[in-house]
């Protein structure tokens, strides 16, 4: 048999080249445990260290098996320690304080709805009902949230709750100080994952490096990186991927979406890389949905990465205030849309000359987000403050005149609580207009923020085989790896509960 490459694979397309490799052998593509001698054993392996990696392996670890993680970077998240801390429960505590109707059905349509109804709605729907579960976890662990609910776009109603200090790392970081006290855990940084060792069809094991050091400057560190030593770690009773997204992975996003830039900024941490997804292929895994790339509409231009802005926008800009078209001082789309309709209609503004649309809201809805992330966007320079209308205008250029009627126009729908010309929820906003000054404003730009698609699991987050049908014993997998569950396109604070639940899940059913 040919020799599979990470680059032929591509030519091949996942599933043909996963069914070349696995001829009609599932263990073609892996090492067989009898040529294995173990460096270390466990009951069960984990590769990731974000949300669904960390639940999974605390959920594990309390049922009293001995777990191992393993990250390939040198600090511990992945992206979960650097977003925005936004986690969508449905009938929640918050909820019930604030006298919220909410229900699994009508946080399943908004889902659906924002994922073009391709999502799975059996995968959605666990997530629906054990999101207080996973909730429990995390403030067990010590994770504190804002004593307010966020509304977020395409949500009905408001069920997100934000962090406290309105960080990814207000979740992860108790979760880790958590599970490192746990006596039955090991962590591993910069342990790279090469490759599964299976005894008979089951996966039992990992082959990796240590003292891996991931190279940013490298076009493929998956393929190119041969840094590190060699080691064989046991996995009694399975293996769980948990090792996320590939938005940066430039080669492999290109294949799937060629209409993405190599260039385009992501807000992603360097390391999220297509390798681990890969060699899950190899064995057979069914690919989902992995040419559906979503952007975040909310970031800023003027910095790198998720930033400072995208917290601000998504807090105070997007949901009590408005996105203006700075050449014609008109708003363009609902600010409250699902992330898809947003990023699209501002791809639209943003490839016109660089024409960046400007995010627009008031002193009275910066006094209802957490201070901090009003005052680290200010400190970043990528929300500025203004006097006056007028002020804010001439900053941008936008046309003054226009710019007064537009948002003249917005507040007479937010006192009238419907919006006739894009349809956002103005009854939902608290009656927030623009009004009050300081004024904010910021430039908007979408970019690269989560892959949708990836392995095909089961309800109890089992990855499912192309070649038998069934689960591929003894391997799991949860969170931003897997995919089905978003459909097209991801609602907003609906990722960290995939990722914990599912995390949750696997850690259950090991």
């Amino acid at each position: 048999m040919a020799k599979i490459t990470r680059r032929n694979f591509f030519k091949l397309g996942a599933v043909g080249a996963g069914m070349l490799a696995l001829g009609n052998n599932v263990n073609a593509s892996a090492i067989d445990s009898k040529k294995v001698k173990y460096d270390e054993e466990y009951d069960v392996v984990i590769i990731g260290s974000g949300y669904a990696a960390l639940s999974a392996g605390i959920t594990a670890a309390k049922k009293g098996d001995k777990v191992l993680l393993v990250e390939k970077m040198g600090r511990i998240g992945g992206n979960s320690v650097i977003n925005g801390g936004l986690l969508a429960v449905v009938n929640s505590p918050k909820q019930k304080v604030e006298g919220v109707q909410d229900s699994i059905d009508l946080y399943m349509e908004d889902s659906m709805k924002a994922g073009r109804y391709i999502n799975h709605p059996d995968l959605l729907k666990v997530i629906g009902k054990r999101g207080n579960d996973a909730l429990k976890l995390v403030e067990e662990c010590g994770a504190k949230f804002y004593d307010k609910l966020s509304h977020l776009g395409g949500h009905s109603v408001p069920r997100t709750y934000l962090a406290a200090n309105g960080s990814g790392s207000g979740i992860v970081l108790p979760m880790f100080d958590y599970i490192e006290k746990l006596p039955n855990v090991t962590v591993k940084r910069r342990t790279k994952f090469d490759d599964f060792i299976l005894e008979g069809d089951r996966v039992i094991g990992i082959t990796a490096r240590e003292k891996y050091k991931f190279d940013s400057k490298l076009k493929d560190d998956d393929f190119e990186n041969k840094s590190g030593t060699k080691k064989y770690f046991k996995a009694k009773k399975g293996v769980i991927l948990a090792s996320g997204g590939f938005s940066c992975d430039t080669f492999y996003r290109t294949q799937q979406d060629p209409k993405i830039p190599a260039d385009a900024d992501s807000t992603n941490q360097p390391g999220a890389t297509a390798g681990v997804l890969l060699k899950a292929f190899e064995l057979g895994a069914v690919p989902v949905h992995v040419s559906w790339i979503q952007f975040g509409p909310w970031a800023c231009p003027d910095e790198k990465g998720f930033g400072a802005a995208s917290n601000f926008n998504i807090n105070a800009s997007f949901r009590y205030g408005i996105s203006v078209n700075a050449k014609t001082g008109k708003r363009y789309m609902n600010e409250l849309a699902d992330r898809r309709t947003r990023a699209t209609a501002m791809f639209k503004l943003v490839n016109d000359n660089k024409n960046y649309p400007i995010n627009i809201c008031d002193q009275v809805a910066v006094d209802k987000i957490i201070p901090d992330i009003a005052e680290k966007a200010l400190k970043a320079g990528v929300v500025k403050k203004y006097n006056s209308i007028d002020e804010l205008a001439a900053a941008y250029g936008i046309p003054v005149a226009e710019l007064k009627q537009t948002i003249g126009k917005y507040n007479d729908y937010v006192k009238a609580g419907q919006d006739p010309d894009f349809g956002k929820p103005v009854d939902k906003t608290d009656g927030v207009l623009i009004a009050k000054a300081p004024f904010y404003g910021t430039k908007g730009v979408p970019k690269l923020h989560h892959t949708m698609g990836g392995l095909k699991i089961n309800t109890k987050a089992q990855v499912i085989s192309s070649y038998t049908k069934a689960p591929i014993p003894g391997l799991y997998a949860a969170g931003e790896i897997t995919g089905g569950t978003h459909g097209a396109s991801r609602l907003g604070s609906c990722s960290i509960p995939d990722c914990l639940v599912f995390g949750m899940v696997a850690g259950e059913n090991i």
